[in-house]
């Protein structure tokens, strides 16, 4: 029996066809597979040698003939019918397509990303397919071992499925991302999104919830490419949280730590060092940060993670570990410790699930602010700087959002309210007395004056908010009344 190679991505390739040979296969192949395979030596026959049609239209038809569609489609009860054609039976596949959304990405013309659109792949591939029961399709190198192992014993009927619906997945994934293409469009008619899923999950929100993580197919995030280097596997409400808590330490520059509860963060603080940030976020908050996800922008080194081994977390994330670090909290055998490749930037579209549908935007990554003071006063140097870091964390706070700040610390975050006073009003009681000279931003406008003077009755010095309300005028004046510096971003952070 006949197996055809013809595969751009030659990982593996040798050794697998060199076992094809050994199990009494012989080789068909088309150009580089070919030339790869004569060069190292194996017997091998040319697709037009075994077609008797030369390749054409500089290698756009090679394998678009009778004698291979009809070696991949013939059923087994058909067998009589191929042989009086004087044709042969192929019985293994072996194609991956033309790297097409890797020449896209690589910033290919036109012309070129055109070319790299496989035509007689994915027919092969889904003629295969079809016929699984009599011949197996293989996509993924990965899987050249298990084939040769399964073509020893006899392939199952469930081995051929397996390799059936990947090779229509992978073949559904290349036109997706083909048609995608060729929209040109951030919100093209048709929206495909492919998802691989990396690993099931034990349960989802609550333990009668079945979930599972995947990958959407093309893109990398940090999470995604996070290494887990203890701990036990994570959960679903782990991966929300965590993505929460990189997403705002990757607003900063400057050492900082973030800590998360319920995917809002309870303490935000900079420091000097790791360890100075991470102190100042565990006093922010310390009664909510008990069982929460805490976040780092530095390497974890050991007097932080000494500090972070008196608390009871779920989960730790860092650019890196020392090994003090890590000895000193692997005796926390079930807490997860994720080594993340790289800070969390750059648009992404944002999904959101309705029954029957979907809503998309684009996310909430950019923040085209130009600040301008419409009180009397303006904020202090110091000020200035508490100004910018409560802005920052306001934008990841959950609507109505304020966040109280001082000395680059979070002292109170007003976190999901149904009106913008009563999110003022957990804030500042948050805060108490250290609200005393301190900053408050809000994620949206003031409707009312009436956060301005909750704010000054607790001593807040400045406030930052997007402006934009028909009462904008009210709060200046309030704001000027009371001696406090009032900032417009332009800019609001809604998020639901």
């Amino acid at each position: 029996m006949w197996a055809l190679l013809s595969v751009w991505d030659k990982r593996g390739l040798l050794p697998f066809a060199q076992g094809l040979l050994d199990l009494g296969f012989r080789l068909l192949a088309t150009g580089g597979t070919h030339r790869a395979l004569a060069e190292a030596g194996l017997p091998v026959t040319y697709i037009s040698d075994f077609t008797g049609f030369p390749e054409i239209l500089e290698g756009r038809v090679k394998t678009l003939h009778p004698k291979v569609h009809a070696g991949l489609l013939a059923r087994p009860d058909q067998e009589g019918e191929l042989k009086a054609l004087g044709l042969e039976r192929i019985a293994v596949l072996a194609v991956n397509l033309y790297p097409f959304q890797k020449t896209v990405a690589q910033g290919a013309s036109f012309a070129e990303a055109l070319e790299q659109i496989d035509i007689g792949g994915p027919a092969m591939l889904r003629a295969a397919a079809k016929n699984h029961l009599a011949v197996l399709p293989v996509c993924d190198p990965e899987d050249y071992p298990r084939v040769l192992e399964a073509l020893k014993a006899g392939p199952t009927p469930e081995f051929r499925r397996e390799l059936a619906r990947k090779a229509f997945a992978h073949t559904a994934a290349y036109d997706a991302a083909i048609a995608e293409w060729l929209s040109q469009e951030e919100f093209p008619p048709e929206k495909f999104l492919v998802l691989k899923r990396e690993a099931p999950l034990r349960y989802g929100e609550n333990p009668h919830q079945k979930a599972a993580l995947y990958r959407v197919a093309g893109e990398k995030g940090p999470l995604l490419e996070a290494e887990i280097l203890q701990g036990k596997a994570m959960s679903f409400n782990n991966y929300l949280d965590a993505e929460a808590a990189w997403n705002l330490v990757s607003e900063f520059a400057e050492p900082a730590c973030v800590a998360v509860k319920h995917q809002n963060p309870c303490g935000v603080a900079l420091g000097e060092t790791p360890l100075e940030a991470y102190r100042k976020a565990h006093e922010a908050d310390p009664v909510s940060i008990f069982g929460g996800i805490v976040a780092l922008n530095r390497p974890l080194d050991g007097p932080t993670a000494e500090a972070m081994g008196e608390v009871f977390l779920e989960v730790i994330l860092a650019p890196d570990f020392t090994q003090e670090a890590l000895a000193l909290l692997g005796r926390k055998k079930n807490l997860r410790l994720i080594r993340v490749p790289f800070p969390a930037a750059g648009p992404y579209l944002d999904l959101r699930r309705l029954r029957g549908g979907v809503l998309l935007q684009e996310a909430d990554t950019e923040d085209p602010v130009d600040l301008k003071v419409v009180t009397q006063k303006a904020p202090t140097e110091a000020e200035w700087a508490d100004l910018r870091f409560a802005w920052r964390v306001v934008k990841h706070v959950r609507s109505n959002a304020i966040v109280v700040a001082k000395g680059g610390q979070t002292l109170g975050i007003g976190v999901g309210q149904t009106n913008r006073y009563a999110a003022a009003k957990h804030a500042l009681k948050s805060a108490g007395e250290k609200a005393q000279g301190a900053v408050l931003a809000s994620d949206a406008f003031f409707p009312f004056d009436d956060v301005v003077r909750l704010a000054a009755d607790f001593g807040v010095a400045a406030l930052i908010q997007p402006g934009g309300s028909v009462r904008d005028e009210e709060s200046i004046r309030a704001a000027d009344a009371l001696g406090l510096a009032m900032v417009f971003t332009g800019v609001r952070h809604f998020k639901h």
